[in-house]
């Protein structure tokens, strides 16, 4: 670089500098953010500060919430199986699992939270109705999902686990009995269906592995040829739309 060049690109340098110390001063980008701690005058201002704290812990276990109570669990770990059973290692990925997983659960869950928003969230910010009758209104739909495809034998588990009184009607099972008895549901009816895309795959693994053995090539691993066989009869009998297909009308 020529040495002449030096004195020019110093100048606009400092030029440049002095233009943007102007228009942070002028307009600053970052604002500022005061957090201030201090005594509570009275009981209103405690049950602020609590509601505040309240509604930070659920949106870190929002994740949480939402495999615990929603279609999630039983979408991914289906699709978990289907990868297994075709042998393919890491494709799809795990992201593109979680992904797929988390928009089927956006569908499936949608008239759902719909419903909760309609007749919960809205009306408490129209302030129309109270903080106790939003949060009753937003969990009715989720409960009656839940109850939907909660098995009766995992609930009464979790109800006699508790100790509490046996329940006559689905209005006095408690969320937090119900939660843990839909889980478990959930992973029985994943690990079924994950056991019904697993026959016809091993039935493919037996047929090459069979063959290779009958031929005397016994180093050759079968599963280097049975995978494309695996591969090519998924995408014949189009099943990427016969699974989803499935797992959708499963909630239904």
């Amino acid at each position: 670089m020529n040495r002449n060049c030096f004195p020019i690109c110093a100048a606009a340098t400092v030029a440049a500098l002095l233009l943007a110390a102007n228009y942070v001063e002028a307009a600053p980008i970052i604002p500022s953010v005061n957090v201030e701690v201090g005594t509570a005058d009275s009981p209103e201002q405690v049950s602020s500060t609590l509601q505040v704290i309240a509604v930070l812990t659920l949106a870190t276990i929002a994740p949480a919430i939402l495999m615990m109570t929603t279609s999630f669990v039983r979408i991914v770990v289906i699709i978990g199986f289907l990868r297994n059973a075709l042998a393919t290692q890491n494709v799809p990925p795990n992201q593109v699992i979680v992904s797929l997983a988390m928009f089927l659960t956006f569908y499936i869950m949608a008239p759902y939270w719909s419903q909760a928003n309609d007749n919960g969230l809205q009306p408490y910010l129209a302030g129309q109705i109270t903080q106790e009758e939003a949060i009753t209104n937003v969990l009715e739909p989720m409960r009656e999902f839940m109850f939907r495809q909660t098995r009766e034998a995992d609930l009464a588990l979790f109800v006699n686990l508790s100790d509490a009184e046996r329940p006559n009607s689905q209005e006095d099972v408690s969320t937090f009995v119900l939660i843990p008895a839909f889980m478990i549901s959930e992973l029985k009816t994943a690990f079924q269906i994950g056991f019904m895309l697993y026959v016809p795959f091993i039935v493919i693994d037996m047929i090459v592995a069979t063959t290779l053995m009958s031929m005397g090539m016994m180093m050759l691993p079968p599963v280097m040829i049975s995978l494309p066989f695996k591969i090519l009869l998924f995408v014949m009998i189009d099943g990427w739309h016969l699974l989803i297909r499935s797992i959708i009308v499963s909630f239904r």
